[in-house]
């Protein structure tokens, strides 16, 4: 639900009718016998004059909506083939746009409902006329509220395809999934997990698609039917393939698992795109994948490469002090039935480094910054995390400035000798060689 764009729209059609229905009624306990209201400034014209405005107003709005809606996809859609395809989800999930759309059809839907209780009297007939007058009020009221809300969505559909307000966006995203699914517990020391001797009987995934979440409580009750330990191969996030082991089970010998295995398919949910609700490493890698865009020959913009690998260094920075632990869930004895791994430092390091080093090459800015990000990383994060990723990867950014750049290797010492004092707990100020920027 909160990742669509359809349910605040469609709760604006449902009040759309509601008021529809309700108002008239309304205007008809109000109205005296010569079809007058008590009320001052409401609608003072015939039944034609009421036809009239609430027919411009229900064929402007859809024409509107209809145009406005249609050039944002045709934008975002440039957009998203310059940044990240994954964008286009941000942009469903924006509450402006989803209120924008909800008044747009609320105003059309309800000037229709309107529209069928305007009577004129008729010399054949008994019916007198009647003019809602509050309720066609009520129309221009929300139609200025329309044309307000449009021109602000317009405002912000401008800053929306800026770059730096995707990046924000992303950014964001990633520390709402960060509280929802760490916490924020800082890191302690954790015991690894024990698993039991003999060999374990491999659960195989009967659909395919990208783990998106696990019942690990639903799984745990089926596991202490079978008294067995579930490890799962494959961390939320993962491509999942039918047939192939999605999980491992160890049990007693000659233990049933078909009960296991029917609630391993209804437990874990599965699904044709990832999602950012339990993915830790979801937004990080649509960050990772504007830098990779900005990189490539077609775009050739490495200054969006390192204002995105700001963001890359920032959400490292925030992951450090998070508890990036397995998930476990007991059973009612408090025996551990259920392991769901969990992305650690190193990996999401690996996600950070690996596409963007691939396409650097040639740009002295984009790899100053990678080692920047490197040094702010071996900081912040606890000692003996991710030293050797780190200097892994300050060793494998020198490799590709010396390769594809002019940068002199007096600068690539630099860089080195900073990670280093920074796993050490020394910052030292430095100038930067002239010319040259962190981003």
């Amino acid at each position: 639900m909160r990742g669509s764009l359809w349910p605040i729209p469609l709760l604006g059609v449902v009040v759309a009718i509601a008021l529809g229905v309700g108002l008239p009624a309304v205007d008809e306990v109000l109205e005296d016998g010569g079809g007058a209201s008590p009320l001052t400034f409401v609608f003072g014209g015939g039944p034609s004059a009421a036809r009239d405005l609430l027919a411009a107003i229900a064929g402007s709005l859809i024409s509107v909506t209809g145009l406005v809606f249609s050039l944002t996809v045709v934008a975002l859609q440039l957009g998203s083939s310059q940044y990240s395809p994954r964008l286009l989800a941000t942009f469903v999930t924006d509450r402006v746009v989803q209120l924008t759309l909800a008044q747009l059809v609320l105003t059309f839907v309800y000037a229709l409902t309107v529209l069928r209780t305007v009577r004129t009297q008729d010399a054949s007939e008994s019916d007198y006329a009647f003019v809602p007058r509050l309720s066609i009020t009520v129309a221009y009221l929300l139609t200025l509220g329309a044309v307000v809300a449009l021109v602000l969505f317009l405002g912000h559909l401008a800053r929306s395809l800026r770059v730096e307000t995707m990046l924000r966006d992303v950014h964001d995203e990633a520390v709402d999934t960060y509280d929802d699914v760490l916490g924020t517990d800082p890191p302690g020391p954790r015991s690894a997990v024990r698993l039991p001797e003999g060999p374990a009987t491999p659960l195989a995934a009967t659909s395919s698609g990208f783990l998106v979440e696990v019942d690990e409580q639903a799984l745990a009750a089926a596991a202490r039917g079978c008294d067995a330990l579930v490890v799962l191969d494959l961390r939320i996030g993962d491509s999942v393939v039918a047939g192939t082991p999605l999980a491992h089970a160890w049990a007693p010998p000659g233990t049933d698992l078909d009960p296991l295995r029917r609630a391993l398919g209804t437990a874990v949910e599965l699904d044709f795109e990832r999602a950012t609700r339990s993915d830790v490493a979801y937004s990080l890698r649509k960050v990772v994948d504007i830098a990779a865009r900005a990189l490539s020959s077609g775009i050739n913009d490495p200054t969006t490469a390192v204002h995105a690998l700001s963001h890359v260094s920032a959400l490292l920075g925030d992951l450090v002090h998070r508890r990036l632990e397995p998930v476990e869930a007991h059973d009612e004895d408090g025996v551990l039935r259920v392991v769901v791994p969990q992305w650690d430092l190193p990996a999401l390091l690996h996600v950070a480094l690996e596409e963007p080093l691939e396409y650097a090459g040639g740009s002295p800015a984009v790899l100053r910054r990678l080692a920047g990000l490197l040094r702010e990383l071996a900081w912040r994060a606890p000692e003996g995390t991710v030293d050797d990723a780190v200097r892994e990867g300050v060793e494998r950014v020198c490799r590709v400035a010396a390769e594809t750049t002019s940068v002199p290797s007096e600068e690539t010492a630099v860089w080195r000798r900073s990670v280093e004092d920074a796993l050490a707990g020394t910052w030292a100020p430095r100038l930067h060689p002239h010319g040259t920027e962190t981003g």
